[in-house]
């Protein structure tokens, strides 16, 4: 069995804190604590307090929201090596959607509290925070261009695509929640999955879509 990943390891790969020497990496993950999930699980709600940043050592978690009605949206799903919450850490608010688990996962926690005391004391933090922020700005006007003048079938390929690139050629995500996540009925996104299994795609299985063409799928991504 391989050893579960560290740490310090976890945080050099993340892309936010990639830049930092190896003495930071080492007093930022000493800070860290650890979290287990069970499937299904939920971690926090739109509007609790948001008090931490979390990492996901092992497992998935999806972040959605939902209107009164039951309606759900997801707004991402994310694996191994993958942060949330940082919005909350910044600026203390209330968590802006929910994050549940989709599988038995694994957390690293860094609470708020510590990251600023350390942040005080050491301002090439606060400008790799900048950055980052930044590059969730950029994100964020992304999915909403995508959402608002990209069809279907170019919005579902860019999230199978993104996903295939986390998770290798088996992908576990149901299609309501894949319907979810790219804003769209279930029924539209079975359909266009269907195109592309007898296309030679991918393959479909209960829970699972395996992805038997990356190339073919990428150009499914273009949009002229």
């Amino acid at each position: 069995m391989s050893r579960p990943i560290d740490f310090s390891t976890l945080l050099r790969t993340n892309s936010f804190f990639s830049g930092f020497d190896a003495a930071t990496i080492a007093r930022l993950a000493g800070l860290c604590r650890t979290r287990h999930l069970t499937a299904g699980e939920t971690l926090f709600t739109k509007g609790d307090e948001g008090d931490a940043l979390y990492g996901i050592r092992r497992g998935q978690i999806r972040i959605e929201t939902g209107t009164k009605s039951g309606e759900v949206l997801t707004l991402n799903l994310l694996g191994p090596g993958d942060l949330f919450g940082e919005i909350a850490l910044f600026d203390g608010h209330e968590r802006t959607a929910d994050a549940v688990a989709t599988e038995a996962s694994e957390l690293f926690i860094l609470r708020r509290s510590d990251f600023l005391a350390l942040l005080e004391k050491d301002p090439r933090i606060a400008i790799r925070v900048i950055e980052f922020l930044c590059e969730r700005l950029r994100w964020v006007s992304d999915r909403v261009e995508e959402a608002t003048l990209l069809p279907l079938s170019v919005r579902l390929a860019r999230r199978i695509e993104l996903l295939g690139q986390d998770y290798g050629r088996e992908v576990v995500i149901s299609q309501e929640q894949l319907a979810h996540y790219v804003g769209a009925a279930r029924e539209s996104v079975n359909r266009q999955l269907q195109i592309w299994r007898r296309a030679g795609i991918l393959n479909l299985h209960r829970g699972r879509i395996i992805l038997l063409d990356m190339q073919r799928l990428a150009r499914e991504t273009q949009f002229t």
